[in-house]
Order: C-alpha cells, then sequence, then structure tokens
C-alpha cells in the first residue's frame, strides 16, 4: 500500500479544527493507546491472527445453508434481536460515503492531519453521483436525456429463468472485463453492498420520473437532476438519522443527540472524519458479517435446494459465478432478493450477528491483498489504530465521562498487555458486548459514531437539516422512511409468490 505524506515519528501540532477533506482527532490531547515497537505489533498480531481469541472459527468447508440454521456449526455468530442482517452492508455503504483512504500505511505511524481523505466527508451519495453527469458521464445513461438526468443500470440477462417472478433482474453497469462502472468501486467488493447500491441507482431515477411528472414538460434536464438529487440525498439522511443509528447506536443516545446536540464533535470550517471513528469506532460492523448468507430465493420460496446460499468470501472459489459472495461479476444468479436482509414482514428475514469481539473466518482471509501485508482484518484494524496512535478505549471513556469498562471485562487482554490501554476499536466492540448485550453500540461507541453522523449532516448547507429541519420523507408512509421504503420505490424487492 502507498505511504502517506507523513514522516515516521512526527507529528503536527494536534487541533480540533480541521480543514475539509482532511482526517482529525475528537481528543486531539490524547496520546495513542501504545508507543509502535515490535514488542506491541507482535502481540496485536497474535490478538488478531487467524485462528486466535477474535477468528470465530467456522469450518472452512461448512455448508453455507448449515452455517445459518445449524447453530453448533457458528457458535460465536448469536443472533441480534435488534438488528437484521442487512444493516451491516448499509453500514459499509455509508462507510464508502463519508471516506477512501488509499493512502495510509500499515508499516508506520502517521498524522492523521497530513492524510487527505479523498471522498467529501458528507452524506450526500456522491459514492452514487460520482462527479454529476458532466463530470462522471460513464454513470448515467445517454439515451435519456442526453445523459443528463438518469443513473445507467443494466439487465442481469438470464435472471428472469432463476427467481421466482420471472421478472429480470439488474446489474450496476459493467465494462466488458465485468469490472463496475460506479462512483466508488469499493461497492463492487461484495454482492450483497453491490445491489445495495444498485437500489440508490434506482431510487435516483424513481425520483427523477416522479419529479418529471411533478414539474412538467418545461423543466430543463439540469432542473429535473438538481431536483430529483436533492430528495434522493434528504431521504437518504432521514434514514440514517431516525432508522440507522437508532437501531446501532441506541434509541435514547440519538434522540438526546437530536434533541440537544453534540458534546464532542466540532469543527471550525468544515466537517472532518475522526479517526477515533474511522479507524476505531464505525469498525464494529466488521463484527456483525456473518460467515454465509442466502443471497437469494432462487425459483423457490421454500426450497432451500433451489436457493442460492454462499459463504461471504472463499479464497478458493474461481469462475466468472463464483461460489462465494464476492462482487465483481455477473451471473444470472448473482442478484440480492431483500427479504432475507430486512425485515419486509413475510416472515423470511434473518438476523444480524451481534456485535462483540469475535469476527467470521472469511474476514481472517481477506481477497486481493498487497502481499506485504496481513490479509486478517483484524490484525489491519489492530495495527492501523497503532500507526494512526489512536487513544485506548479506557481515555476515551474517561475523556466523554462515561465509566471504563473494569479491567475484569478485559481479562483476556491480560496476556497481551492490553487490559489496561485497549485498542478503541476492540475496546469499543467489548463495550457492546457487556454494556449493551451486542444488540447495540455502547456510550463511548455509540456516541462517537451517533455524533460524527449527525455532524456530517448537521454541517452540509445542501442538507435537509441545514435547508429545512422540519421537512418529512414523501416515499414512506406516516412522515417516516426507512431501507424497506426506499428499497420499494427503487423496485427492487422481487415478489416471492
Amino acid at each position: 500500500m502507498p505511504h502517506g505524506d507523513a514522516d515516521q515519528g512526527i507529528r503536527t501540532p494536534k487541533s480540533t479544527f480541521y480543514d475539509q477533506g482532511r482526517f482529525g482527532r475528537l481528543f486531539p490531547a490524547l496520546p495513542g493507546f501504545a508507543a509502535d515497537t515490535p514488542t506491541v505489533r507482535a502481540a496485536l498480531v497474535q490478538l488478531g491472527r487467524p485462528g486466535g481469541p477474535m477468528d470465530t472459527n467456522e469450518s472452512p468447508t461448512a455448508d453455507p445453508f448449515a452455517l445459518i440454521v445449524d447453530p453448533t456449526l457458528s457458535v460465536d455468530n448469536p443472533d441480534n434481536p435488534r438488528l437484521t442482517a442487512g444493516m451491516t452492508f448499509l453500514g459499509q455503504f455509508l462507510d464508502h460515503d463519508m471516506t477512501f483512504d488509499p493512502t495510509s500505511s500499515l508499516a508506520r505511524t502517521q498524522d492523521p492531519e497530513s492524510l487527505r481523505n479523498f471522498r467529501i466527508p458528507a452524506l450526500d451519495l456522491d459514492s452514487v453521483y460520482g462527479g454529476g453527469p458532466g463530470v462522471s458521464p460513464h454513470l448515467y445513461d445517454q439515451s435519456v436525456d442526453h445523459g443528463r438526468t438518469t443513473m445507467l443500470v443494466e439487465p442481469n440477462a438470464g435472471s428472469e429463468a432463476v427467481c421466482i417472478d420471472g421478472v429480470v433482474r439488474y446489474d450496476v453497469p459493467r465494462n466488458a472485463q465485468g469490472t463496475a462502472l460506479i462512483g466508488d468501486p469499493r461497492n463492487d467488493e461484495n454482492l450483497i453492498v453491490d445491489q445495495l447500491h444498485l437500489a440508490f441507482l434506482r431510487f435516483h431515477n424513481r425520483v427523477v420520473a416522479d419529479v418529471r411528472d411533478d414539474l412538467g414538460p418545461l423543466a430543463t434536464p439540469g432542473e429535473l437532476f438538481a431536483e430529483a438529487q436533492r430528495i434522493a440525498r434528504w431521504h437518504y439522511q432521514w434514514m440514517i438519522l431516525h432508522e440507522f443509528l437508532p437501531l446501532t447506536c441506541g434509541d435514547a443516545l440519538v434522540a438526546d443527540i437530536l434533541t440537544n446536540g453534540r458534546k464532542f464533535y466540532r469543527w471550525r470550517n468544515s466537517p472532518y472524519i475522526p479517526v477515533e471513528f474511522s479507524v476505531a469506532a464505525y469498525r464494529f460492523g466488521h463484527s456483525q458479517v456473518r460467515p454465509s448468507y442466502r443471497a437469494n430465493f432462487g425459483t423457490s420460496a421454500t426450497d432451500r435446494t433451489l436457493q442460492f446460499f454462499a459463504v461471504i468470501f472463499d479464497h478458493t472459489a474461481t469462475g466468472t459465478d463464483p461460489a462465494d459472495l464476492r462482487g465483481g461479476c455477473r451471473a444470472p444468479r448473482r442478484f440480492i432478493d431483500w427479504q432475507t436482509f430486512f425485515d419486509f414482514g413475510g416472515g423470511q428475514v434473518r438476523r444480524n450477528k451481534r456485535i462483540d469481539t469475535k469476527l467470521s473466518s472469511a474476514l481472517f482471509h481477506l481477497l486481493g491483498q498487497p502481499s506485504d501485508e496481513p490479509d486478517s482484518l483484524a490484525i489491519r484494524n489492530l495495527v492501523r489504530g497503532l500507526t494512526m496512535e489512536v487513544p485506548s478505549g479506557q481515555r476515551v471513556a474517561a475523556a466523554m465521562q462515561e465509566t471504563p469498562l473494569h479491567e475484569s471485562e478485559l481479562a483476556d487482554l491480560e496476556p497481551f498487555g492490553l487490559h489496561k490501554r485497549t485498542p478503541l476499536w476492540f475496546y469499543v466492540l467489548r463495550e457492546a458486548d457487556v454494556r449493551a448485550g451486542g444488540e447495540h453500540l455502547g456510550p463511548v461507541g455509540g456516541r462517537i459514531v451517533a455524533e460524527v453522523f449527525h455532524g456530517l449532516i448537521d454541517g452540509d448547507p445542501s442538507s435537509y437539516l441545514s435547508q429545512d429541519p422540519d421537512w418529512t420523507p414523501t416515499y414512506g408512509t406516516d412522515d417516516e422512511f426507512g431501507i424497506t421504503d426506499l428499497l420499494t420505490a427503487a423496485g427492487v424487492v422481487g415478489a416471492l409468490a
């Protein structure tokens, strides 16, 4: 991975105020949780290694269906009664809309103030829209309004023969080599977030059609696009504040922020991305990934032998239609039936994994990593917290005037010397487990995540909070709007009968 611009061991003066496009710190006075020494690195590697204490240790040869229905094959993947399976991937989509850091290094100490965030730190769907029709014409359908209003999507040929309703499914656009032509290539990392990206493309197109009807024939393509983009963005922001955050951070905490404001996330010029968020707290979603999923029902809502089950990643899978759920492929069966991932009321939804310090085994063998870097996601997260000098969970809790976890609640870290100075990412996971039963984030992790999300929307001059805080959605019901409403409006929820 290319190195950033900061010299090793040199840190610029810390400040809570940052320019747009930079990373920064919520708690600049706090030191990193440990010095970057070979001993500390070795401890982190042992903690995050494949087969180590953070690995759920599923059998690599287990049947994907059995991993879902047989608890004995996946004892460290308990169900979360609060969250459904799709929330993991919605969270991944949100992450890609906020941050993109291709320059930081796992090999040396980094100053976040020297790192460029190549994604605008806002929740404005620039991962979908790119630079707009003029700057990113390859993302737009040139057959409609000369490519000035409508996102490009493509039919998945043959999918109509392998789905229940016999209606063709769609895919994101791809070039001749199968590479996704989308605003953020990371959204083609796995089939689920890829199809979620497609849903946002089609939601925008639905809004364009409705705006065209509302404004009439005199509206210019520029007016159509701008109004549809505004409506799509505002619904997206509403969904984040009123559904995603309460579910993942806790209803009471989010209600407090919406009513009384933020306590710790502040800026002078424009919002930024704190490393306590991007390198630690918001990586809680890695703990929620299941080893396998039902991608779709195939041609039967009841016969599992006709349905598409697969592990999330399998480094041995090959071909143009691999037996896992990686992205980057188009084949008739590679589509998502969202009834498994979000609750549409038909009893088909599956639960998310509880938030704890265990990660599914597939995440210890990531695909496509450079040969000189670890392919364990746990190691990568832990070492990144070291190189970015993220403070310990205990120090952050004290700074937030929250009661820190007791050493006895971190006793399993004592052999690594990390029970008194715990990496913030691990601390947030353990806090969620012991303080919230793994159903949502605890007081430290939840406040970091919720305040940053709220601040990014509040600090965006084009957001609904800035322009019309009393606005309510029009695509949901009873002035509410959630992910199931978005998917339904986008026309991506196939019938199961």
